[in-house]
């Protein structure tokens, strides 16, 4: 049997930002109440997966980290922390309403949805979030074998996933825009397996040597509880 690796990649509950139109960045915002209780209907969700989740791996904000807590609790296992999973740097936009972006930077936030390389004023592009946070997958591709047959699970940010899962099914950078944004615990699913038969190990294994030996496919976009 072909091994697949899959993995799920959810938004972080709500914050009292998310709810009020607020934009976060890395600002280390905590869950509203609302978020907690999404984070608890996520962890059973992710709980009654059909494909068992092996390992949690987490932005270090605490919106995420804590999401990934109470998931964590209910799989019993341990969650890691990695940097690289954070959001997008939103630079001089972070703290300030939508209205306020639009009002002091008129067409801008149409200029960040749509070109992947373009930055709110010193922040980070859609692309530049790609770059930082790909390398995490090539790392757990050469590391974790326990993959193999399971699921792994990062709780990250929407600007995150969105560019990540971009930059894992190669889409052209025009093509970036076409994954419209998560709701709150909602995920993107994703499955990878060998794209030739070189990249498969006698012991069924993908080949850790390089992870382009593998094509990823999209199983779910904004999926989950939330609407």
């Amino acid at each position: 049997m072909t091994p697949t690796r899959r993995l799920i990649m959810l938004r972080h509950g709500q914050t009292t930002y998310n709810a009020g139109g607020r934009m976060q960045g890395q600002l280390d915002t905590p869950l509203s109440e609302n978020g907690v209780e999404q984070a608890r209907a996520a962890a059973a969700w992710v709980k009654d997966h059909e494909h068992p989740v092996v390992k949690i791996v987490s932005s270090d904000l605490i919106r995420a980290r804590d999401t990934a807590e109470i998931i964590a609790e209910q799989l019993g296992i341990d969650v890691e922390l990695d940097p690289r999973l954070r959001e997008t740097h939103l630079g001089s936009w972070q703290g300030m309403t939508h209205h306020d972006v639009d009002a002091e930077f008129a067409g801008a936030r149409a200029s960040w949805r749509h070109n992947p390389g373009w930055a709110p004023p010193g922040g980070e592009s859609r692309l530049d979030v790609a770059a930082r946070a790909r390398p995490l997958i090539d790392d757990l591709m050469n590391t974790f074998q326990d993959w193999d047959g399971n699921t792994v699970l990062f709780v990250a940010h929407g600007g995150t996933i969105s560019a990540l899962t971009s930059n894992l099914l190669g889409l052209d950078v025009p093509q970036y825009p076409l994954l419209k944004g998560l709701n709150n615990t909602n995920t993107s699913q994703l499955m990878a397996r060998p794209r030739f038969e070189g990249a498969e190990t006698a012991d069924g294994f993908v080949s850790p040597v390089n992870p382009d030996d593998v094509q990823w496919y999209l199983e779910a976009w904004n999926q989950g509880l939330a609407r």
